[in-house]
């Protein structure tokens, strides 16, 4: 300011206060907007500050990362020229904000976002944009459950239902021979419902955390001697079953979880062997590493379907799996159990020349005994 005297130091005194006040508003004006957007930076939703012309004036890096913007180059440019999705410019110009929009976003990833417009200002949009993909598939996995579950449970109540009115109406008594037929049908398909609510429990009990309960040092030879015995017994002699113990171990881990992942391998060879088929249990090391393999000359699986086995429910051939009788969560909970170990299953299969299912355990749970020497055979079985 100028010096002055008389009236004019008063003018000068006056502007110069007014100029001071001015000057620290409008640094407080722009802490504010420093705070606001590094706010809006370190939130994981995408933002998008638009002008009454739909421009952009703003946007925060999750919102460069999931439009495919530049916060810089693209300031001032429509969004509408930029992203170009026909849902995506309908919700912006429809100005009906109630309900956000979701919708997939082709060539971003493939992300599904919601997004969800805030008028505010003057005639000025906030656009936030949520990445819903993760939700969206376990939303569609559950989906998937609960429709599968409805289906394995709803085969097996009708039969039962069915019979259970044909014996009510009185038109089959159950000492005749079509009684008899019917009440084992009946057995059959209440062990079936049994065993699929037994699996679900199990899988929901794995699922509830992420380390197995109890685990302990237990004789792996012990165990697999008690898997063979409970797989001759469902195989009732229809297949040649062997079991070969390259190196004797202990290992640390829940002994009942690891048995019914071992069984359920064992299992599913015997269900997709045809009789006469032979089934090789083998225990060895490979690189440290604990592996416990189970090779068939079953019906072998196409290598489409492999990556998918250990889904839920999942079946390679719907037909084939029912009439065996599993419940299409046996890889699933194998998965689970080896994946609680730091293990790992791998799947070896070739349609019409067997599979080889192998559960390897990491060294540091495997305590193999000093003295004993590998069998050549069976570590030649037990690698991949």
């Amino acid at each position: 300011m100028p010096l002055g005297s008389g009236v004019w130091e008063h003018v000068f005194a006056g502007l110069y206060r007014h100029m001071r006040a001015a000057n620290q508003y409008q640094h407080r004006l722009t802490a504010q907007l420093a705070r606001f957007r590094s706010a809006a930076q370190a939130m994981p939703d995408g933002v998008v500050v638009l002008d009454a012309e739909d421009r952009i004036t703003w946007c925060n890096a999750t919102a460069e990362r999931v439009f495919g913007l530049d916060a810089r180059k693209d300031a001032g440019q429509p969004i509408l020229n930029l992203v170009r999705h026909p849902d995506f410019g309908a919700y912006v110009k429809g100005a009906r904000y109630e309900e956000p929009l979701v919708t997939r976003m082709v060539g971003m990833d493939e992300l599904m976002l919601s997004i969800r417009v805030v008028p505010y200002g003057q005639e000025e949009k906030l656009l936030l944009a949520r990445d819903v993909t993760q939700a969206e598939r376990l939303e569609t996995m559950r989906r998937d459950f609960v429709a599968n579950v409805s289906h394995e449970l709803k085969t097996p109540l009708t039969v039962v239902s069915g019979f259970l009115e044909t014996f009510a109406e009185g038109n089959v008594r159950s000492d005749e021979p079509r009684g008899r037929k019917a009440l084992e049908m009946m057995r059959s398909q209440t062990v079936r419902m049994l065993r699929l609510i037994d699996d679900l429990l199990m899988l929901s009990a794995l699922e509830s955390s992420a380390a197995p309960a109890r685990e302990q040092l237990f004789d792996v030879e012990r165990l697999l001697a008690q898997i063979l015995d409970e797989a001759r017994v469902l195989s009732a002699g229809r297949h040649r079953i062997e079991l070969r113990i390259a190196r004797p171990a202990k290992v640390l881990g829940d002994e009942r979880e690891l048995a019914s992942a071992f069984g359920n391998l064992v299992s599913n060879a015997i269900r997709y062997t045809p009789p006469d088929g032979s089934i090789v249990l083998a225990w060895g090391a490979r690189d440290g590493d604990g592996v416990f393999s189970v090779a068939d000359t079953g019906l072998g699986i196409a290598a489409q379907h492999l990556p998918r086995l250990t889904e839920r429910f999942y079946r390679a051939d719907t037909s084939r799996s029912r009439d065996t009788g599993g419940t299409g969560l046996g890889l699933a909970i194998v998965k689970h159990v080896l994946t609680r170990h730091q293990g790992r299953l791998e799947i070896q299969s070739e349609p019409g020349r067997g599979s080889r299912f192998s559960a390897v355990l990491p060294a540091r749970r495997v305590r193999f005994a000093p003295s004993a020497q590998l069998q050549p055979e069976v570590e030649k079985l037990t690698r991949s």
